[in-house]
């Protein structure tokens, strides 16, 4: 009797992983399907294979950000490495960005009403040229602000923490092509 009920556990056993296997396959498809890589491009991301980026304009005169944003602009595409960063003559495109407003306004007051931090607001014109015929590829003004503690941190860390989502937001519409 035992073992007769040991075959029919057996049998129960193997009816079960049988009706799994399936259900675990399309399970484990899903979950590659789920997680790969997707984008509104049917080709995935930029046709440009190079970039010139040329030195950001300043016209609020804050000092040192168009070194700071042309620089962070390049290390960004350079650590990408979907587009090469090449001198102009020898580009597909170049990079025309501009500083255009630049504000430093309190950003949530205490309950007494007193300023603990502040934001920096900056608009910037970024355009993408080809150099073959001087077309526009793109332009966006791009607003973008950072936050810093009065207490613990200097403005030059708000200005930071705007330039790092400009970046960004040149990478996605450059590289991505969305």
């Amino acid at each position: 009797m035992v073992n007769n009920q040991i075959g029919t556990s057996a049998s129960l056993i193997r009816k079960t992983i049988m009706t799994l296997k399936p259900i675990a396959l399309i399970l484990i498809l899903f979950l590659f399907v789920g997680c790969s890589v997707y984008t509104f491009n049917p080709k995935g991301k930029s046709t440009l294979e190079s970039i010139s980026i040329e030195l950001f304009e300043n016209t609020p005169a804050e000092y040192g950000l168009e070194d700071r944003m042309t620089e962070q602009v390049i290390d960004a595409f350079i650590s990408d490495g979907s587009i090469k960063i090449v001198p102009g003559e020898n580009a597909e495109a170049l990079l025309l960005g501009k500083l255009i407003k630049y504000e430093r306004k309190p950003y949530d007051p205490n309950e007494l009403d007193q300023v603990e931090s502040y934001a920096i607001y900056m608009t910037f014109e970024i355009r993408l040229v080809k150099t073959l015929d001087d077309t526009e590829i793109w332009t966006n003004n791009i607003n973008q602000f950072g936050v810093y503690s009065i207490e613990e941190e200097v403005e030059e860390d708000g200005q930071q923490r705007a330039i790092e989502k400009l970046v960004d937001d040149i990478i996605n519409k450059t590289i991505k092509s969305w």
